[in-house]
């Protein structure tokens, strides 16, 4: 790390001389002060990669120098040379900021290691700052998402909270967006160095849940050969993202408020308690209150999860983002897919516009992609997006509505809606189940539902085959 320029503030002329000379063949660019007072000046004129200060000097202290560093150049480290009766004061000044302290007498290759060691680190430090400011810049939050206001206040309240530890909970309709944004605040957070493992509760099979989340030991039951590391191990320092949690086991949820409370677990089959800094993001488009009202969710873990919840809205609630989205995803596909640019045509906006995109922005992508490979000009068309925009919004004949001849009308408005649900949800239930000839997991993707949900539905509706 040659030429980097540091600071030695030492009132013993002579060590002072010999630390200048020494660290100077190894390649530093050396000032020094022999008080506090010229060490401020010094600090005032000039930008210095570490600072290496004597703890006792006259008319004043290291803890001067260090306070003075910390008001010029707060990211500078600073290394306090202390004599063996000063330690408690070295460490005092630790506990206000220094980066570490080195004794007296001085072992010079310890002292350069150490000098390296802090302006790498400081350096990585004002990379990622400044790779977060890039990432800010081009990936902008509301910027690459969106412009309509409720998009703003998503993204707003992304950016408050992505530099604390809170935990968040992502709300929202199944397509939306939740995984971007959780990535988003890992991303722009201290963590964004450390791992960022993400896993959808909704795609594993309910007994291996805990395994997955927090691994099992060799032998702890039948296949399990070797140990495993779960997910909570593995974002050790980083962030986890738990999507779909409402669908979490009871007996998971505790070990999760656990994590939460204690940063403590053990394998499955083991008996070493685990340590883990993790933050937990989580995320649902299920109604997480009615859950735990019906007891199928932890009301304890219910309220750390959703310290900060952040609702991210529907497509069809979002105006022109829509076209915005839609461009994006043009330029994206024709550089993954190797097409000459194209443009959206008027009909093919217009078409957007007037859809209801239940499949929120993942249907969108997937529409233009599409969109993509059909495209056998220069514009996309709107036969190339392969979407119905909606009816108008006149009186739907009885018919279009699938309520059966006969249907009650009779009661509250409530129990009429509720009725009136019950049979559309199980006429969608089949139709879905016959276009996916019955393969449950597609139909269950297509629905926007975990597996296990379907199959309670399936039972509910009698439609068993």
């Amino acid at each position: 790390m040659p030429h980097e320029p540091i600071l030695v503030v030492e009132d013993k002329h002579d060590l002072r001389l010999m630390l200048k000379t020494a660290l100077g063949k190894e390649g530093f660019e050396v000032s020094d002060a022999g008080d506090a007072a010229a060490a401020a000046q010094q600090l005032r004129r000039h930008q210095f990669a570490a600072v290496l200060t004597d703890l006792k000097l006259p008319g004043g202290s290291g803890l001067e120098v260090l306070r003075g560093v910390q008001e010029h150049a707060p990211h500078t480290p600073v290394i306090i040379m202390t004599a063996y009766g000063s330690i408690e004061d070295a460490v005092r000044a630790m506990k206000e900021g220094a980066y570490d302290f080195i004794q007296k007498p001085l072992d010079l290759a310890h002292l350069t290691l150490l000098l390296r060691r802090a302006i790498s680190q400081v350096q990585l430090l004002r990379e990622n700052i400044l790779l977060k400011e890039e990432f800010a810049a081009r990936y902008g939050f509301p910027r690459i998402i969106g412009e309509h206001e409720s998009m703003r206040q998503a993204a707003a309240a992304l950016q408050r909270i992505a530099g604390t530890g809170t935990t968040a909970l992502l709300l929202g309709e199944s397509g939306t967006g939740k995984e971007l944004f959780a990535r988003a605040i890992h991303h722009l957070s201290p963590r964004a160095q450390q791992p960022f493992v993400a896993i959808n509760c909704a795609a594993i099979p309910e007994t291996l849940v805990e395994t997955e989340l927090f691994g099992h030991e060799k032998g702890s039951f039948t296949g399990a050969t070797a140990r495993k590391l779960g997910k909570f191990e593995l974002a050790h320092r980083g962030t986890i993202f738990l999507d779909e949690i409402g669908e979490i086991p009871p007996a998971i949820q505790a070990k999760i408020l656990r994590v939460l409370e204690e940063r403590q677990f053990e394998r499955v089959g083991g008996v070493q308690t685990i340590q883990v800094d993790v933050r937990i993001i989580t995320a649902t488009n299920r109604d997480l209150q009615q859950a735990v009202a019906d007891k199928q969710f932890r009301e304890d873990l219910y309220f750390r999860l959703a310290a900060f919840p952040i609702t991210i809205p529907p497509l069809r609630e979002r105006g022109e983002d829509v076209l915005a989205l839609a461009n994006a995803f043009v330029l994206q596909f024709c550089r993954e897919l190797k097409r000459p640019a194209l443009r959206l045509g008027a009909a093919a906006k217009q078409a957007m516009l007037a859809y209801h995109w239940p499949g929120n922005v993942r249907e969108l992508q997937n529409a233009i992609e599409r969109a993509v490979i059909l495209a056998d000009g220069e514009e996309i068309t709107a036969e190339h997006l392969q979407i119905q925009p909606r009816r108008s919004a006149t009186l739907p004949h009885a018919a279009e509505l699938g309520l059966p001849e006969g249907f009650h009308w009779e009661g509250t408005l409530g129990e009429v809606s509720d009725r009136a649900a019950r049979i559309a949800e199980g006429t969608l239930l089949l139709r879905t189940l016959q276009e996916c000839k019955w393969n449950k997991s597609k139909a269950a993707e297509r629905l926007g539902v975990s597996y296990k949900t379907l199959l309670a539905k399936i039972g509910t509706h009698g439609l068993n085959q």
